[in-house]
């Protein structure tokens, strides 16, 4: 644990440097949270309208920021009002709300540990550096701010216990993870198969008292979130804030994944046969919004659903899912859910950029077990996070987050190297002797060109973009990202498939 605290210090430290820095619109959602659940009755948490920043996080994580809110009001009550304390963002707010962000980070530091305490010392240390120095949880939750270390924390608890054969209390960790943030259900369907499989085995007498078991441990998570809910008559209202569908497709960033593709095709087609003659009728609801009922805004391909996405998720998580049925074994799990968390990624409805946090965290993890497993996060980690860059687009930031996705590449690029050094000499023999020599180094001819090529990306957003065009197109650096990352993304989750199918 020593070690684990050593590096979540370092972390800590930076951080704290943190704190003055830019902060988005999340920052007064939760402020304003924190004055919701002090302020209101529990049955008005997900009906009041007061502000634009509704409540749209499950009843868990409104318990939490209740429970952050009494402290928060004896070190300055106004944080708490829910009228006087709109846009409230006085240095005592922000010292408050960025400290309880590290604070909760200790959860990760639990969470890492756990995960890496049995690693040789070398990967145990490489481990650590690369979950709890991310910069793009950083960026996301020490600078735009949230509470996804925390978030994730939970979630690589849960993985620690299955690993370590416990699966009642992996299912129950899941659980809580889901009634704090919803959106982690997308590993559910993993989550399923894998305990159905692995823990609810044995004679039929057996196997039923133990799905009774897990049945009743994780229906106890979902009583203590939403029964309160339930009695006040607020589920239907509690669900319609969790599960908005009458949101576009897209966030306002285009998150970089499968969508992107079908969004400039369809952009592109219309373009082109406008061009020739044809009547394209321009769609009435945009990419990023709309009400429920709305038409698609896609002008030549086929209309998307949430349905649609849904089914595309669950078939590109179908050979996951076969492999956790026919083989449910505990040293593969990490590596399940992470490319679960991929799919949902990929190809799910409004799914926004931060969300390649639920898989990149959980594959650094993974990143130890091999050199493969390291090239892979190598290029990875390094496209999340530059994905993560329109997130900070005041300029004083501009350094910052370009030093830490610098340091962090070099620190990785030499942390990966000195674990390939690492190894017995049968290992490194047995890995030279396959492939070719471009697979034997930590990034080839391929990666290194489409390294290069964000460069180019940041160049024509910062200098050419402008040079050339002045404030016209000014979607089309954004877009220019999205587009060059989805690339990278979609290698990831092609290679993440290719691993699964291949292990046996």
């Amino acid at each position: 644990m020593e070690e684990a605290a050593w590096f979540w210090g370092v972390a800590t430290c930076v951080k704290l440097l943190l704190v003055p820095t830019y902060h988005s619109t999340d920052f007064e959602v939760h402020r304003h949270w924190l004055a919701l659940t002090s302020s209101l009755p529990l049955a008005r948490w997900y009906s009041d309208a007061s502000s634009p920043w509704t409540l749209d996080y499950p009843p868990l994580f409104a318990y939490f920021e209740l429970l952050l809110s009494f402290p928060a009001s004896l070190l300055d009550p106004t944080i708490v009002d829910l009228v006087a304390g709109r846009n409230y963002a006085a240095p005592s707010a922000l010292l408050f709300q960025r400290l309880s962000v590290a604070a909760a980070d200790l959860v990760l530091l639990l969470g890492a540990h756990r995960l890496a305490r049995r690693l040789p010392p070398f990967r145990r240390r490489l481990a650590f550096a690369l979950l709890l120095w991310s910069p793009a949880l950083l960026i996301v939750d020490h600078i735009h701010f949230q509470y996804n270390g925390f978030l994730l924390g939970i979630l690589l608890l849960s993985l620690s216990f299955l690993g370590e054969g416990r699966d009642l209390a992996g299912g129950i960790a899941f659980a809580v993870l889901i009634c704090l943030k919803h959106l982690f259900s997308v590993g559910a369907p993993v989550y399923f198969v894998y305990l159905l499989r692995h823990y609810c085995r044995g004679g039929f007498g057996k196997a039923l008292g133990r799905f009774l078991a897990m049945g009743s441990a994780v229906g106890a998570v979902f009583a203590v979130a939403f029964g309160p809910f339930l009695y006040h008559g607020q589920m239907l209202q509690v669900l319609h804030r969790l599960f908005p569908f009458g949101r576009g497709m897209c966030h306002a960033y285009w998150a970089p994944n499968f969508w992107v593709f079908y969004i400039v095709l369809d952009k592109i087609l219309a373009f082109v046969l406008a061009k020739l003659g044809f009547v394209i009728q321009a769609p009435k609801a945009s990419f990023t919004g709309g009400l429920v009922g709305d038409s698609s805004p896609f002008a030549v391909l086929p209309q998307v659903t949430p349905a649609i996405t849904f089914l595309l998720v669950i078939l590109a998580m179908s050979p996951c899912l076969i492999k956790a049925f026919l083989k449910p074994e505990p040293k593969h799990i990490i590596r399940w859910v992470a490319y679960a968390y991929t799919c949902g990624f990929m190809f799910g409805w409004h799914v926004h950029e931060k969300a390649s946090l639920h898989f990149t965290i959980p594959l650094a993890i993974v990143a130890t077990e091999s050199f493969d497993d390291a090239r892979h996060y190598f290029l990875l980690s390094i496209v999340s996070c530059y994905s993560l860059f329109p997130l900070l687009f005041e300029p004083r930031e501009y350094p910052v987050k370009v030093l830490l996705l610098a340091i962090h590449s070099i620190l990785m690029w030499l942390g990966i190297c000195l674990f390939r050094l690492s190894r017995t000499p049968h290992q490194s023999k047995m890995n030279d002797s396959r492939g070719s020599s471009e697979q034997n180094q930590l990034i080839g001819w391929t990666g290194a060109c489409y390294l290069l090529g964000l460069f180019g990306v940041e160049l024509w957003g910062q200098l050419l973009h402008p040079y050339f065009f002045g404030n016209r197109l000014p979607f089309l650096p954004l877009m220019l990202v999205s587009v060059y990352c989805a690339m990278g993304m979609m290698y990831s989750w092609a290679w993440q498939l290719r691993q699964i199918v291949r292990c046996s």
